[in-house]
């Protein structure tokens, strides 16, 4: 509880610019940092390689921090829905509004991808086309069973809440899933992750669903081929039976449902 409580306070400091956990991990490494820096002015003139110092640029929490972050939602299902598409291998694929240093990122090192995002994309990269599209808006005629595989990880929950300049709309969330519907084609796949656990809406970031609705959501629309989540402390647990968490959403305060779906 203490450890949620304080994650909760950072959470929000961050987004106005101050990450408290980091400024702590680097604090307590200012003397590491002087003492480090005062040994290698000793070594520059015992050695025959010669760069002379210029600016201090401290990097006071790395320090503390570990090898690389193997762990957290986008992390595994960016990762995880990559493979999937890989071994799937559709003839189009369109992404919706995931990230593109990230999903987008990996499925381009191996085939095309088009991203269809609310936010305009100045970038022209190899095998990524960006397309603005309102996914809350009746989509056009030519986007109506456009592909047979999409992916849109974490963004749904966001739809309406006005984060990213989209209008405010209680049910926009319904909106992008039934857009996402109409994009599909019969049989095709749809790649979705949205943060899990009870029900509610953290405003503006995001809004968390319970499992259960997500499977009432889904009920009649697909078949559920593949079923993973991420737990509150960022672990993948790959293609598990829904039956064993559907009361409680795994223990989840703040996880991750993962899905993999064909269209009926």
């Amino acid at each position: 509880m203490i450890k949620r409580m304080i994650l909760g306070i950072n959470k929000y400091s961050s987004e106005m610019g101050i990450d408290f956990i980091k400024m702590m991990r680097s604090i307590s490494s200012v003397p590491f940092f002087i003492s480090d820096y005062v040994a290698l002015k000793k070594q520059k003139g015992l050695t025959r390689g010669h760069f002379e110092f210029g600016s201090l640029w401290p990097c006071l929490s790395d320090r503390r921090s570990a090898g690389g972050v193997a762990s957290g939602a986008y992390f595994h299902h960016d990762l995880l829905i990559a493979r999937r598409i890989y071994e799937n291998n559709p003839k189009n694929h369109v992404d919706i509004g995931s990230r593109i240093d990230g999903l987008v990122a990996h499925i381009a090192s191996f085939r095309e991808v088009t991203v269809f995002d609310i936010r305009p994309a100045n970038s022209h990269l190899k095998n990524i086309s960006f397309l603005q599209l309102d996914m809350m808006e009746e989509i056009n005629d030519k986007y109506i069973n456009y592909c047979d595989s999409i992916s849109c990880l974490s963004v749904i929950e966001h739809f309406g809440l006005g984060r990213y300049g989209d209008k405010i709309d209680y049910d926009g969330y319904l909106l992008g899933l039934n857009n996402l519907y109409r994009m599909l084609l019969k049989n095709g796949k749809l790649y979705v992750s949205v943060p899990m656990g009870p029900r509610r809406i953290e405003f503006n970031a995001h809004r968390v669903f319970d499992l259960k609705y997500l499977l009432k959501l889904f009920d009649g629309k697909y078949v559920i081929d593949m079923f993973s989540f991420i737990d509150d402390e960022g672990n993948l647990h790959e293609d598990i039976n829904m039956a064993d968490g559907l009361e409680n959403n795994f223990g989840c305060h703040y996880g991750h449902a993962v899905f993999e779906m064909t269209k009926l």
